[in-house]
C-alpha cells in the first residue's frame, strides 16, 4: 500500500506540488483575508448551524431544499456541506470558508485531469507524449490566477458549483471508456444547479449541447450498458425536474428579480427614451420597449464578458469578488490564450466544438443580470482560459521548433521565462491581496461586526436594551454567528420581529436587541428610538430604577452606532476600528 503511494506521488510529483500550493494558498490566513465575513459568509454558516443542531434553518423550515435567509432564497449546496465543516471545527470563518477552498483545490485537479482528456480524445499529434505537460500547466494557472485564487478563498456558492461542473465533465468524458462513470457525472452536473444560480440557466443549456454533440457516443453506451446510462437519466431527472418546478414560482425567481435586467429603473429608461425621441406614438412603442431593451442589453452584456479590459487589466466592480485594478488572468497569458482559442477554432473534431459551445454558453446566465461582466456569475468560464493558455504555450513552442528558433534547451528555456513570468505577476498579486486589500477594502466585508458583538456578549446582563445600528446591513445575523445564538431560542424567541419590505426580509428585534436605521437614531436623550416596522421605544437613564414620583421603570441601553450618531449626554464605552485606521462602530450608554 505505502510503496503504491510513493510510487503515485513520484509518478505525479508536479502535480502533488501544485495541490499542495494550491490549498496552502487558500487556506493560508483564512481568518483575516478576507478581514471578515460577510453577510452572505454568515447567513451560510449560521443556517448551517441552525440545521446541524435543530435540523431546521433559522426560519424554522425543516432540513429546506431552498433556503430563505433574508428573503434572497439561497441554494443548499454549499449550506449543507458547511453543516458538515462545521461538525467538525464548529461556527467559525474556518469551517464556512473550508468547503470553497477544498473546492477550490479540487477544480485545481480536475483541470488537471480534464485536460489530459481534452488532450487524448482530440488525437493530435502535435501533442503526443504532451499530455502531461499541458494538463500539469492548466492546473498550475487555475491554481495561481487571480479569478480561481480570490473566489477560492471566500464562502462562494460559485466556487462550489464550478467544482461540481469540472469534476462532471472529466467523468463525461471518462465514461466512454467505463460506462459507470456517467452515473457520478450525471449526479455532479445535477449538483451545479442546486448548488448556484448562475448553473441554473448555464446547465440545461449545455446539456442540451452535450447530448447533441456526443449522441453517437452516448448511443454507444447504451448499447454497451443500458443500466448505467438509464440510472444516469434517472439521476439528472431527479435533481433537475424539482429546479425547473422550483424556477416557476416566487421563490425560485426571487433571486434573479433583484438582479434582472428589467427592472424599475430599466423601465425608467425606457420611459425616458419615448420622450427624449419624441417619435411618433406607435414608432416609439415599436423601437423602445421591454423586449429590445432586454435584447439591446443581453448583446451588450454579452460582449462586454469577452473585453481583454475586465479579464486582464481592471477585473469586476465589485470589491467582494477582486481586487480593484487587477485582472481575473495574468496579462501575460492573453498571446496564449488567443493562440490557443485560435487553434481549436481552426480544427476540426469534437473537443474544438465542445470547447466552441463552452465558450458561447458561458456568459449567458451573468449577461442576464445587471452588473455585467460579473466576475462571480461568470465563474461558468472557469477553468477553460487556464486551459486554452496551456495548449496555446504549446502550439507556440512547437511553432518555433518548426522553424527551428527552438531546439529542446531552448524550448525549456522559453518554458522557464514564462514560469518566472507567471511567478512575479503571482508574487505581486499576493503581496497586494494579502497585503493592501484588507486594509483598503475591509469596509467592502462588513468588518467590525465581530468585535462588536465580542464585545456586547461580554456585557450582556449589564443592560435592559441593546440597540444596534443597520447602517452596515444585518446586524441580527452577525449576532446569531459571532455568539453564536441557540438556534431553537432564535426560532421561538418571543420578541422577534421581522417583516417583508421592498423584496427583502429585515429583523427589527430579537431577545433584547433592538435594529434601528440610522435616521431613527434621536439626537435627543428624550427622544424615542423608532423601529423599522413602526413600533417606538425609549431609553430612560439608570437601569432598573423606580422613579419615585412616576412610577415607571427605567431601562439601562447600550448603543451600537456609526460615528458620531448617538443621542446627547449618552457616554461613550468604545471605538471600533476598520483595518485603515477608520471607525466604523461607536459604542455608548445611558
Amino acid at each position: 500500500m505505502y510503496i503504491k503511494v510513493i510510487s503515485f506521488i513520484l509518478k505525479n510529483l508536479f502535480l502533488v506540488l501544485i495541490v499542495i500550493a494550491a490549498f496552502a494558498l487558500r487556506i493560508a490566513a483564512i481568518d483575516k483575508v478576507p478581514p471578515s465575513l460577510n453577510w452572505d459568509e454568515v447567513s451560510h454558516g449560521y443556517n448551517a448551524y441552525s440545521i446541524l443542531k435543530s435540523g431546521k434553518d433559522e426560519w424554522g423550515a425543516s432540513f429546506p431544499i431552498i433556503f430563505k435567509a433574508y428573503g434572497d432564497y439561497k441554494l443548499p449546496g454549499y449550506i449543507y456541506l458547511t453543516a458538515l465543516s462545521e461538525l467538525f471545527f464548529g461556527l467559525n470563518s474556518f469551517a464556512v470558508r473550508l468547503v470553497s477552498i477544498l473546492a477550490g483545490v479540487a477544480s485545481v485537479i480536475f483541470t488537471y485531469l480534464l485536460t489530459i482528456e481534452f488532450v487524448s480524445k482530440d488525437n493530435n499529434k502535435l501533442f503526443a507524449n504532451k499530455s502531461k505537460a499541458i494538463a500539469i500547466l492548466a492546473s498550475l494557472l487555475v491554481a495561481v490566477e487571480p479569478w480561481s485564487f480570490f473566489l477560492s478563498r471566500g464562502a462562494f456558492e460559485a466556487n462550489l458549483a464550478l467544482a461540481f461542473f469540472l469534476s462532471s465533465l472529466y467523468l463525461f468524458f471518462k465514461s466512454f471508456d467505463k460506462a459507470t462513470y456517467l452515473i457520478f457525472s450525471a449526479i455532479t452536473l445535477g449538483l451545479t444547479v442546486w448548488t448556484y444560480n448562475s448553473y441554473r440557466i448555464f446547465t440545461p443549456l449545455f446539456l442540451i449541447a452535450l447530448i447533441f454533440l456526443y449522441r453517437q457516443e452516448l448511443s454507444d453506451l447504451y448499447k454497451k450498458s443500458r443500466y448505467s446510462l438509464s440510472l444516469a437519466l434517472i439521476s439528472l431527472l431527479i435533481l433537475l425536474v424539482p429546479m425547473f418546478w422550483q424556477l416557476f414560482n416566487p421563490n425560485g425567481l426571487a433571486r434573479y428579480g433583484r438582479v434582472a435586467i428589467l427592472d424599475e429603473g430599466a423601465v425608467g429608461q425606457i420611459i425616458n427614451l419615448r420622450e427624449n425621441f419624441k417619435l411618433n406614438p406607435t414608432l416609439e412603442r415599436l423601437m423602445f420597449n421591454r423586449p429590445t431593451f432586454f435584447v439591446i442589453r443581453f448583446l451588450k452584456n454579452y460582449v462586454s464578458h469577452f473585453s481583454p479590459k475586465f479579464v486582464f487589466v481592471d477585473g469586476g466592480t465589485n470589491y467582494q469578488f477582486s481586487i480593484p485594478g487587477h485582472g481575473l488572468i495574468y496579462i501575460i497569458n492573453l498571446p496564449f490564450l488567443v493562440i490557443g482559442l485560435v487553434y481549436f477554432l481552426k480544427r476540426k473534431g469534437k473537443i474544438s466544438l465542445f470547447i466552441l459551445v463552452w465558450l458561447l454558453l458561458a456568459p449567458i446566465p451573468s449577461s442576464l443580470t445587471r452588473e455585467a461582466p460579473h466576475v462571480l456569475r461568470s465563474i461558468t468560464f472557469l477553468s477553460q482560459p487556464m486551459v486554452l493558455t496551456a495548449f496555446g504555450l504549446v502550439v507556440f513552442l512547437e511553432f518555433l521548433k518548426s522553424r527551428g528558433i527552438g531546439k529542446r534547451v531552448s524550448k525549456e528555456f522559453l518554458l522557464l521565462i514564462y514560469l518566472l513570468g507567471v511567478g512575479i505577476f503571482a508574487l505581486n498579486y499576493l503581496r497586494v491581496y494579502f497585503q493592501e486589500y484588507p486594509r483598503n477594502y475591509a469596509w467592502s466585508w462588513q468588518y467590525g461586526y465581530k468585535q462588536a458583538v465580542n464585545y456586547i456578549k461580554e456585557n450582556y446582563g449589564n443592560y435592559d436594551k441593546i440597540i444596534i445600528t443597520k447602517k452596515y446591513g444585518e446586524p441580527h445575523e452577525f449576532i446569531l454567528f459571532n455568539w453564536p445564538w441557540d438556534p431553537y431560542k432564535y426560532q421561538f424567541d418571543a420578541n422577534l420581529i421581522r417583516f417583508y419590505q421592498t423584496n427583502w426580509y429585515w429583523v427589527d428585534r430579537f431577545d433584547k436587541f433592538y435594529f434601528v436605521n440610522e435616521w431613527d437614531v434621536p439626537k435627543e436623550e428624550w427622544q424615542e428610538f423608532k423601529l423599522e416596522s413602526g413600533s417606538k421605544f425609549s431609553c430612560q437613564p439608570v437601569s432598573k430604577e423606580i422613579d419615585a414620583l412616576s412610577g415607571e421603570s427605567r431601562d439601562s441601553c447600550l448603543l451600537v452606532t456609526s460615528p458620531g450618531n448617538y443621542p446627547k449626554t449618552w457616554s461613550k464605552l468604545k471605538t471600533i476600528n476598520s483595518l485603515d485606521g477608520q471607525v466604523v462602530f461607536e459604542i455608548y450608554e445611558k
